[in-house]
């Protein structure tokens, strides 16, 4: 028996979304997702390793070189648009199987007078831009303590505004909230440390409805809290998140964030966006032969094994409330397409504002 697309866009699931979902998911759901979009790490690692400051050709070469290794092993790739997106896709370096998810926020936010960033977009960039590019997603990192009000204010109202463009053009949007050092602390502050798991949790309370994916943090720091406390810490996580979640690696070493996915694909996680733990050694190497060698081997066997553990977890659909028999019986009424907005009204110059919640 078939059963209403109403369904789906009463969980926000409008076509764009839900084929975005399709095209960076497993076929069972899960999400095995490779960041490369990171800009200053990358040129830091770069400069660090032959003694000069990288060119664009040489950080959008070695972009491309390591989507071209890793692609075919993912489900998703995440680039970012100054860099890495159109050599990418130009260079032929992504198979069509693997889906595409562009970075949206600058890279360096402007910091306030107690050290805390507020995000922006990437000068020149934006929403419609990375819809018009043809990707299957957007994704802001957005850095957010609910204990510093100042920035958490002004990066609360930015990822709202992204939420409803990404609404307003129908595609995909994975939010990635990050906790930070202010009012002097460092990284390795025991203040941050001791705050880190708490506030992963409070900002999926405040942020996960205002995006389609969710990319966590690890709420918790090993070594700081037990694994039992980590299990509990992420058992809250899964609670506060009402999207599907996945979780970032945030440049741990390998064998850390493997086990960090093995935990968190047994608490409800549905995937994995992860970059430097994949790949962060790559840029220790001077020479692009060594450097395609390491992407080749280690970098896909690592993504390889993260993968079979990522389809353990939960699929996408299931922290929806939907089942595969769901989406299979999943039918449109005649005329859908007449009633269909997903923002092209506004893009055709008709007059008026445009709703960008009147999909239908």
């Amino acid at each position: 028996m078939a059963t209403s697309v109403t369904r789906l866009l009463g969980l926000g699931l409008t076509p764009g979304k839900l084929r975005g979902l399709q095209r960076i998911s497993n076929p069972n759901g899960t999400l095995t997702m490779v960041a490369t979009d990171q800009n200053s790490s990358m040129i830091s690692m770069m400069k660090k390793a032959t003694g000069k400051e990288p060119t664009y050709a040489e950080v959008s070469d070695a972009k491309v070189m390591l989507s071209r290794s890793l692609s075919p092993h993912c489900s998703g790739l995440l680039v970012d648009g100054y860099y890495g997106y159109w050599s990418t896709v130009a260079a032929g370096a992504v198979p069509a199987s693997t889906g595409l998810l562009i970075r949206v926020e600058k890279s360096g936010a402007d910091k306030n007078k107690a050290g805390a960033p507020c995000g922006e977009v990437e000068p020149g960039w934006g929403v419609g831009k990375i819809k018009k590019c043809g990707a299957d997603a957007v994704k802001l990192l957005a850095q957010f303590e609910p204990g510093e009000p100042d920035s958490a204010e002004h990066n609360f109202e930015f990822t709202r505004q992204i939420y409803e463009a990404c609404i307003e053009h129908d595609i995909l949007f994975l939010l990635e909230p990050i906790h930070f050092a202010y009012n002097g602390e460092k990284d390795d502050s025991p203040s941050k440390l001791a705050r880190k798991a708490n506030t992963v949790i409070e900002s999926a309370k405040y942020l996960s409805r205002f995006c389609d994916v969710y990319k966590s943090e690890f709420p918790g720091t090993f070594g700081v809290e037990s694994d039992a406390q980590l299990v509990d810490n992420l058992k809250k996580l899964n609670d506060a998140c009402v999207k599907p979640w996945v979780l970032l690696s945030a440049g741990v070493d390998y064998d850390k964030y493997k086990k960090q996915v093995e935990m968190a694909m047994k608490a409800g996680a549905s995937g994995i966006l992860g970059g430097r733990a994949f790949w962060k050694e790559f840029f220790t190497y001077a020479s692009p032969a060594e450097r395609q060698k390491f992407a080749d081997t280690e970098c896909v066997k690592r993504v390889q094994e993260a993968d079979a553990i990522v389809k353990t977890g939960t699929p996408w659909f299931a922290k929806y409330g939907l089942t595969t028999e769901d989406l299979s019986s999943m039918r449109a009424a005649e005329g859908w397409h007449a009633r269909y907005a997903g923002g092209a009204a506004k893009s055709s110059g008709a007059k008026g504002p445009v709703d960008p919640n009147a999909v239908y």
